[in-house]
């Protein structure tokens, strides 16, 4: 069981109601227009980026939506890890095979939700998410899920972010509070616009609550 995410092992914080609000603004963002493939990038260095694009993506499947979470982040894949799963297989074993192979969707513990973990290593990630075979894996990850989540490399360390953003229906830029740098953060939209990305918002994460909203929360 991924126990290191919020929305599982202590659902009634403030920080999981924090996801589930996030998932309605996105449920609202999604009527304008399409948002069933979203990256979820942070802007500058987060160990923890991982995190925020696993507690959304177990949000969205504890409604019964049906949940893809791929890691994309080739250079320091973390999925895997957080949901105790293999990792000798997935993203760059399907890059690297024909249109025919099997996606190697892994099951989670969590009904609805299953994950493509990175798979094994490659020389240049960049190049890699750049390929056709992204475009294409993209493709065929929309017609297994309602929702398909993808995490990256942040924005102004690598261009795969970026390139990922030009694929999908839209980016949710994630900013670590008390971490990422006001620069990096301006830097990273700035990025994402030059491609002409669909920005649809910007998440605070690792933000501390007080004493009063967890009291509230855990009566509710």
């Amino acid at each position: 069981m991924a126990v290191n995410l919020v929305v599982i092992s202590d659902p009634a914080s403030p920080a999981a109601e924090a996801y589930r609000r996030l998932r309605v603004n996105l449920m609202s963002a999604a009527q304008e227009a399409p948002l069933q493939v979203l990256l979820v990038a942070a802007a500058g260095p987060d160990p923890d980026k991982s995190n925020a694009v696993a507690n959304l993506a177990v949000t969205f499947a504890k409604v019964g939506r049906r949940v893809i979470l791929a890691d994309c982040d080739l250079r320091h894949p973390a999925l895997h890890t957080l949901f105790g799963l293999a990792n000798d297989a997935g993203v760059t074993t399907v890059l690297d095979s024909d249109d025919a192979v099997e996606l190697l969707l892994q099951p989670t513990e969590i009904p609805n939700l299953r994950v493509l973990t990175s798979g094994p290593a490659v020389e240049v990630p960049s190049d890699s998410i750049a390929s056709p075979a992204m475009a294409r894996l993209i493709a065929r990850l929309r017609q297994e899920a309602d929702v398909v989540l993808l995490d990256a490399p942040p924005v102004v360390l690598a261009t795969d972010a970026v390139e990922l953003a030009t694929q999908v229906d839209g980016v949710l830029l994630t900013v670590s509070a008390g971490r990422t740098k006001r620069d990096d953060a301006q830097q990273a939209v700035q990025l994402l616009k030059r491609v002409g990305a669909r920005l649809v918002g910007t998440a605070l994460v690792n933000l501390p609550v007080d004493a009063d909203q967890r009291r509230y929360l855990a009566a509710s």
